[in-house]
């Protein structure tokens, strides 16, 4: 191995030469990797009677990143990806109330308070623990005390909802 760490070492500046000169300027990482990866099976499928290997390099490793081109360029165009436009147009359906308050109110009887507040606070108003405790003027502990209180009640109370 030790062997190929200096092969691929001395014939760096060839790969980013051959990515150069495919004018390459997204994804460089993944194409040198590429490049690295060709030179392995240059090294391992080369025969010294057919000639130089720098040569036979040069002419594998562009091949495996014309290849690895080819297939990111099938995969973006079998890709739809829509214009900023079209988002800007979507309405959220739910927009002001992401889950119905009541809906969500009708699964936390039996929550206590502070529990309470933790599934309004994650699933209304989308807040991360450290967040809920900023705002409620406790530390991030308590709220996730708050948290694991809540979850088990309310898995022990769909437990008993399915049997």
């Amino acid at each position: 191995m030790e062997n190929f760490e200096q092969l691929s070492r001395q014939y760096e500046p060839m790969i980013h030469k051959i990515i150069s000169s495919l004018n390459i300027y997204k994804n460089k990482e993944d194409y040198f990797h590429t490049g690295v990866v060709g030179l392995w099976e240059a090294a391992e499928a080369f025969d010294p009677e057919k000639g130089d290997f720098t040569n036979y390099a040069y002419s594998y490793i562009k091949g495996q990143i014309l290849n690895e081109m080819n297939r990111n360029n099938r995969l973006e165009e079998r890709s739809v990806y829509p214009k900023e436009e079209y988002w800007e147009g979507v309405e959220e359906p739910n927009a002001e109330y992401p889950l119905e308050l009541e809906f969500l109110m009708s699964y936390c009887e039996g929550l206590t308070e502070k529990e309470t507040k933790w599934v309004i606070y994650t699933c209304v108003d989308f807040l991360s623990v450290r967040q809920i405790a900023q705002k409620e003027n406790v530390s991030v502990s308590a709220v996730k005390q708050w948290r694991s209180s809540a979850k088990k009640k309310l898995k022990e109370q769909l437990i008993e909802v399915i049997d």
